[in-house]
């Protein structure tokens, strides 16, 4: 393995005050933020909102798509492109708009709605505005101009015949062509449609290229619930870890790790209240990626104390602490540093869309490689200080050995992972 120092002889746990200090500090500077701000900012997953099911002749641009809800006013928006496959598929083209809640009922719909169709109109709009959007034509407006003007020279119920005929173009439109049609010629496939009902249409409508298939909300019930189902997911992790390393080591170094896991999670989401980032759906699998790299660089330094402190008896537990940080330095830094670099490298060149989810592991590995040798370690050492364990690195927990003779209390201790 590459060594980056050459057997090195920090005292960590002679700076654990100052690894206090600086956590207390980050940590006050998120509560601050946070009561500043009225709590954390959630994104729209988590506070409702409506979905604009929108349809393109062609694959759009995503960002542009994006950028033409900014001009509206609705930069938050998410955006999904969907096909048979699933969500995210290329070359789709349908896309799913989650645009932030604003209001209820029908009047949130109506309101989204608009907001979307002005937002599309100004980047994919019609050419001739003076007409209407054929692809936004509803089976009652298309029949009333049916009926008005006639171009079947119908005499005997003819409103009744120009709404069959006007359900039978619709349906094919919303069929056959997905809900865009591209060229109204191609509504000579349909029942009853002749070269002048087409030439009629063409005089009457312009062709766009997208329409919104469907509208509805997502209340905020809904958001509330997966906030909930968030909080629940990462204290079922953080519990799950706490039993495992509770069975491996020694229920204190489980205790330790947990309480790390749990500043780093409070510090990033700090950092997310300081910076105004929101807190979506892939900001929560970020810090659950975070708890499980967190936890598994404490694991290697716990590792290395258990081996440790069966070897060198005769140093004081701290001592064996600060030697087994030491010894897994060229490790942590090689292990910790790369994927940094691999996440700032997502942060800064991947967009919009990923920004709040690598920001949250750009801040994540760092502190969580720091509470690892500067949180977890110190607090079991201070535990051991605490209850007068450890004075020899044999006696303290996960020591690995049953003591020989009369030790006295702080030897009696089970072998590591046997309570």
């Amino acid at each position: 393995m590459i060594e980056f120092f050459k057997e090195p002889n920090i005292d960590w746990m002679g700076k654990a005050k100052y690894f206090y200090g600086l956590s207390g500090i980050l940590l006050l500077a998120g509560v601050i933020s946070w009561m500043h701000e009225g709590g954390l900012r959630y994104g729209i997953d988590f506070k409702g909102g409506t979905n604009v099911d929108v349809r393109f002749a062609q694959p759009p641009d995503v960002d542009q798509v994006r950028d033409a809800l900014k001009t509206q006013g609705l930069g938050n928006s998410e955006i999904q492109a969907i096909s048979s496959g699933g969500l995210n598929a290329t070359n789709s083209n349908e896309v799913l708009i989650f645009v932030e809640q604003k209001g209820q009922g029908d009047q949130a719909l109506d309101t989204s709605k608009a907001q979307v169709l002005t937002a599309l109109n100004a980047m994919y709009g019609v050419k001739d505005p003076g007409k209407p959007d054929f692809n936004a034509a509803t089976p009652s407006s298309l029949a009333e101009l049916l009926t008005a003007r006639d171009p079947l020279n119908l005499s005997v119920n003819a409103g009744d015949r120009y709404q069959q005929l006007a359900r039978r173009i619709l349906a094919y439109r919303d069929t056959a062509k997905n809900g865009v049609l591209t060229n109204l010629d191609d509504l000579t496939a349909v029942e009853g449609v002749t070269p002048v009902v087409v030439s009629m249409l063409k005089s009457s409508y312009a062709i766009g290229s997208f329409a919104i298939r469907n509208v509805e909300i997502v209340g905020p019930k809904v958001g509330a619930e997966l906030r909930r189902q968030a909080i629940l997911v990462t204290l079922y992790a953080l519990a799950g870890m706490l039993v495992y390393i509770a069975f491996r080591f020694e229920w204190v170094y489980g205790a330790a790790a947990v309480l790390a896991v749990f500043h780093d999670v409070l510090i990033t989401l700090g950092f997310f209240s300081l910076l105004h980032f929101e807190i979506s759906l892939t900001v929560i699998a970020a810090l659950l990626t975070l708890v499980g790299y967190s936890m598994n660089d404490t694991i290697v330094i716990f590792d290395r104390i258990r081996e440790n402190n069966r070897l060198l008896r005769k140093e004081s537990f701290a001592d064996v602490v600060n030697k087994s940080i030491n010894q897994t330095l060229s490790r942590t830094i090689l292990t910790s540093g790369l994927t940094f670099l691999t996440v700032l490298v997502l942060f800064l060149m991947g967009g919009q869309v990923l920004r709040a989810f690598s920001f949250a592991l750009v801040v994540g590995i760092v502190v969580g490689t720091y509470s690892s040798f500067g949180i977890a370690a110190p607090l079991v050492v201070a535990w051991n200080r605490w209850r007068g364990q450890g004075a020899i690195a044999g006696t303290g927990p996960a020591a690995g050995n049953k003591p020989r003779g009369n030790e006295g209390v702080t030897g009696r201790l089970a072998p590591a992972g046997r309570r």
